[in-house]
């Protein structure tokens, strides 16, 4: 009896070691690699309720309670999901009714509404527990209304003379001029400098942060953005920084990358995303055009950061339901976009329940945990899939085949590639590639549901449905494994031995009773 247990082990440890080797080697991930989560922390999930004051979930401008506490309890749902970043709105003690965190109040403690720098700390550090990041949003060009400075004598030199901006893309207007009525602050004074450069510091060195997001870096002086890198670099050499310009032409952002900032928010192609994806039909020329101008401006244009909306714009669910289409097959197409071309995807909190709204303050709709979680399922396999192929965040990038919705391009990194399809059309669509423009007598496995295309006449037939995408990776055809049968022929035969043997023992055990 021993023997053949021991027999049946051998064997089955056989079988084991007989399927095909896929091991994938090992690589420090880099920021090009992350996906990032962004949270508005005040709709995000109340995990406190002894730091409710003044709430009310029925005002949409006042605080609904959403909390340090609350993110970390929903840690391991974003972990799920697949996301490696965690972007906070800006977390620190705000003005009245400043739930937005837009209106700091004093850039040295974290806002009450939230929790204690004790619990930021242990939210930090559950964060690194799970082999995440965290970054900040930090607003460097100005301070909340009604600011106790303001009336304070000895900082009148603090802030830009009070003359309210009229053209908010207008960068020649900033410098000495107000934003929608909030006080400018003014950098050529050093204690103004030296007091966001300390503070900026501070949440490095004492919260342990790993970047920020930087709010309108085009509303600040040059000098003081490069300050600002050079500084916080200076405690923190990895500190991932991203910039924010409020514009649609990457020539007037791109030169704010010599400054010492890392990425920048890809507004110039928001409004084409939104377009192309928020109903089936939609060219994505316009797209890959953007693509192929980032890569020639840009120094690193894989840091820059691909995202449907936040906390500036309505929802893209806004976008699909005012044309009447089905908001979850319209985030698919459009995630699948992100999650596949060169560049850091950023996701706004709701996105994967298909939260709607409007403008601000519709846009900062209460996050909700029970809903449908087919949208959410889907977002997790993207992001597995990311996480696991290098090319979709490292490789190169050409286009194959685009028209009217229905596209495909590939993505090369080292010896690994990836072929994405998305058929963003109203109809089953069928793409012949040719195999030159891949490997010939190879074929391509899909990750997503599992399509096998195999090159049959020196091409790539690929056959998608309508409103589908998938994610192919080009492997060697897949053979008989002669070592795998017959392991697993082994072990079944010795399994029924096995069980032969047991039944002839219960019955002599039956007879000498």
């Amino acid at each position: 009896m021993k023997k053949i247990i021991l027999v049946f082990m051998t064997m089955s440890l056989l079988l084991f070691y007989a399927f095909p080797a896929a091991a994938v080697e090992n690589e420090e991930r880099k920021w090009q690699d992350e996906t990032i989560y962004s949270i508005l922390v005040d709709r995000f999930n109340n995990g406190d309720n002894t730091n409710d004051y003044e709430v009310n979930t029925k005002d949409s401008q006042a605080y609904h309670g959403g909390d340090f506490e609350g993110i970390i309890k929903q840690l391991d749902y974003i972990k799920d999901m697949g996301f490696t970043t965690i972007l906070l709105s800006p977390v620190f003690d705000n003005v009245s009714k400043g739930y937005h965190g837009y209106w700091t109040h004093d850039f040295t403690k974290p806002e009450e509404h939230f929790g204690t720098m004790e619990t930021f700390k242990r939210l930090v550090d559950e964060v690194h527990n799970r082999d995440m990041k965290i970054m900040l949003d930090i607003v460097v060009n100005q301070v909340g209304p009604n600011h106790p400075w303001l009336s304070d004598s000895s900082k009148s030199d603090w802030f830009q003379k009070e003359t309210d901006i009229k053209n908010g893309d207008n960068q020649e207007e900033f410098g000495d001029s107000w934003l929608k009525g909030l006080p400018e602050l003014n950098h050529e004074n050093r204690e103004v400098r030296q007091y966001l450069l300390d503070a900026a510091k501070w949440w490095i060195v004492e919260g342990k942060i790993d970047g920020y997001r930087v709010n309108h870096v085009h509303q600040v002086p040059a000098d003081f953005l490069k300050e600002f890198s050079e500084e916080v670099k200076g405690v923190k050499e990895d500190v991932y920084l991203l910039g924010e310009v409020r514009s649609n032409d990457f020539t007037s952002i791109v030169e704010y990358e010599d400054l010492g900032l890392d990425g920048f928010l890809d507004y110039p192609s928001n409004e084409p995303l939104r377009a192309a994806f928020a109903q089936p039909d939609q060219s994505m020329a316009g797209l890959f055009s953007a693509l192929e101008e980032k890569e020639n401006l840009f120094q690193n244009p894989a840091l820059v950061t691909k995202f449907m909306d936040n906390h500036d714009t309505s929802r893209f669910t806004r976008d699909t339901v005012v044309l009447n289409e089905h908001p979850g097959a319209r985030w698919k197409m459009a995630l699948t976009y992100l999650y596949t071309t060169p560049g850091i995807p950023i996701v706004f909190y709701g996105s994967e329940i298909a939260l709607d709204g409007g403008e601000t303050p519709e846009n900062f709709g209460q996050m909700n945990f029970l809903t449908d979680k087919e949208l959410v399922d889907y977002l997790t396999q993207l992001g597995e899939v990311r996480e696991k192929n290098l090319s979709l965040a490292r490789g190169s990038f050409e286009l194959l085949h685009e028209q009217d919705g229905m596209a495909v391009f590939k993505r090369e990194y080292e010896d690994e590639i990836s072929v994405i399809a998305i058929n963003n059309t109203s109809g089953t669509k069928n793409v012949s590639i040719p195999a030159e423009d891949l490997k010939d007598d190879m074929e391509l496995r899909g990750l997503l549901a599992g399509d096998l295309v195999r090159s049959n006449e020196g091409a790539y037939n690929l056959v998608l449905d309508r409103e589908e995408a998938e994610i192919y990776v080009l492997s060697e055809k897949a053979g008989i494994n002669i070592a795998y049968l017959t392991a697993m022929l082994v072990v079944v035969v010795l399994f029924i031995l096995f069980i032969i043997l047991l039944k002839k023992r219960a019955n002599r055990g039956t007879t000498n009773s």
